[in-house]
């Protein structure tokens, strides 16, 4: 079934309810970081406790996205986003009320679950209410919600956990998650996709569920246990990587599966697919980063860090609209070269930082990357869906963003262990340079000595300077390490083939 583009008031009514209900659960994937010591003292439980409240949704999420391609199919678009969003709703507000870490764990793992089909299914609703020549723009604006929610989340956890109640973090979503499903179920029911009624790939989902289950669990325990020096780490990559390999093959092959791997027989999706991922592996390593190098090392509280890196943000505010509008003019690809340029001069600059910087030293690379945020994912998304049907841009967009989904949680994973190693080489290596014949230790131990500060105390005093060096010298590989790895994306991009006005989208459901 074909039906026409929106326009007027029922157009921008639906791209704000779905941009709604995208901020609601891209923020709700932030909002809860600053606040964990918060939530962990009030539930009576340890702070690396806490984590599970971030890592039970990541997981469910991550589990649940493959599966809307399928959902859709079988019970149309529209009924699963709007179903998505309120049970979202629902979960939030059992959150919120929680009174123990246990259930609160099981409600994040509802919410992350029931949260799935939101982001794919956003995209694909909001690609067939506009024409193809606006498309750009409705990308444009759908990506610059994607990139300011996480933003936002930092921020405004902190100020909550810090004046309110923690449940206030959950308790925001009920009316943008009300008015969004409202809205959204108001304007697009008479839209609804085709059904299709296909049988589910039980196989397919067993594998799926605990391949990336045994594999999240991995990423998010590594560091804890010390990587593969444990036993119960080594269990969980091998249990990963034979599920998830057994998953591939099978899928592959299957009549109905999950997840339709037959799309990367698509250039330019394969493309699309692969560098979107690994930039915002690169990305969410180092908004991971950033903070706890403010927070750790120089003395800044969750509010500060937040508002120290929300600058980011004000660049894909002002420019998203005019990327959208004028951007099916351009090559794609054009686009994304300069936007990972402007990351890789970004993270070199941030390569430079040192413990005597202020506020403004981490202000400007935040501010100025935003120019490359603004050009990062509307260009990505629509090569990567340029030549795929309106029929299958669900399943395309579930297995893009999949993919994207575990690619973060690598890059947090692979960002804290690297700073974690980087620093102990560092702090041996300067630890080695204090010794009688340093001239450099010697004078800094004589001063704090006439400074009237005991042996003890010097030494002290001398670690802990050491300690942050040490620290920020590790943040400071990992930044250069980001810029290198965005300029080779640069050659990535290109092997994508015009034209990039997408076919998919168009309402052919």
């Amino acid at each position: 079934m074909r039906v026409s583009p929106l326009s007027g008031t029922p157009l921008v009514l639906v791209t704000i309810a779905l941009s709604l209900a995208v901020f609601m659960q891209v923020l709700d994937s932030t909002i809860a970081n600053v606040a964990l010591p918060t939530i962990a003292g009030n539930l009576g439980a340890a702070t690396n406790q806490g984590t599970w409240v971030i890592t039970s949704f990541a997981v469910a999420n991550a589990i649940s996205v493959p599966l809307t391609g399928w959902l859709a199919r079988r019970y149309g678009e529209v009924k699963v986003f709007v179903a998505s969003t309120l049970l979202f709703v629902v979960a939030s507000f059992l959150c919120g009320i929680a009174p123990s870490l246990g259930l609160l764990v099981l409600f994040r793992v509802i919410q992350g679950a029931v949260a799935g089909p939101m982001i794919p299914l956003s995209q694909s609703l909001l690609m067939a209410a506009y024409p193809p020549e606006k498309r750009p723009m409705a990308l444009a604006l759908w990506s610059m919600v994607i990139i300011v929610a996480p933003i936002f989340g930092p921020i405004l956890g902190g100020i909550i956990s810090d004046n309110w109640h923690w449940g206030w973090i959950f308790f925001i979503n009920i009316p943008i998650g009300i008015v969004a499903g409202w809205v959204a179920w108001r304007q697009l029911k008479h839209r609804e996709t085709e059904i299709v009624h296909q049988p589910i790939d039980r196989l397919g989902l067993a594998l799926m569920v605990v391949g990336v289950g045994a594999l999240q669990m991995m990423l998010d325990r590594g560091r804890e246990l010390d990587w593969f020096s444990s036993t119960e780490i080594i269990v969980l990559a091998v249990l990963a990587v034979v599920c998830l390999s057994y998953f591939v093959i099978w899928e592959w092959y299957a009549e109905h599966p999950i997840v339709d791997l037959q799309l990367f027989r698509d250039r330019n999706f394969t493309v699309g697919v692969i560098t979107l991922s690994t930039a915002f592996m690169v990305y969410m390593g180092a908004i991971v980063l950033l903070p706890l190098v403010l927070q750790t090392q120089l003395g800044y509280t969750a509010t500060w860090a937040g508002l120290a890196t929300a600058p980011i943000g004000i660049f894909p505010v002002l420019l998203s609209p005019l990327i959208g509008k004028f951007g099916n003019r351009l090559d794609m690809r054009a686009l994304v070269t300069v936007s990972f340029l402007v990351y890789a001069g970004c993270f070199f600059w941030r390569s430079e930082f040192n413990a005597q910087m202020d506020f403004m030293d981490v202000f400007w690379p935040q501010f100025i990357q935003g120019i490359g945020m603004a050009m990062f994912f509307m260009p990505l998304t629509q090569i990567t869906l340029s030549r795929i049907p309106g029929n299958q841009i669900a399943a395309a967009s579930s297995i893009s963003n999949f993919v994207r989904i575990l690619a973060g949680g690598i890059g947090t994973s692979l960002v804290t262990t690297m700073w974690d190693r980087r620093e102990a080489l560092h702090h041996s290596r300067l630890v080695e340079s204090i010794n009688p014949y340093n001239d450099t230790a010697n004078q800094t131990l004589n001063g704090m000595g006439q400074m009237g500060m005991a042996a003890p105390q010097q030494y002290g005093m001398l670690e802990r300077i050491i300690e942050q060096q040490t620290n920020i010298m590790g943040a400071n590989d990992i930044f250069w390490l980001c810029g290198v790895t965005f300029v080779a994306l640069v050659v990535l991009v290109w092997f994508a083939k015009p034209p990039f006005g997408s076919k998919g989208g168009g309402g052919a459901h």
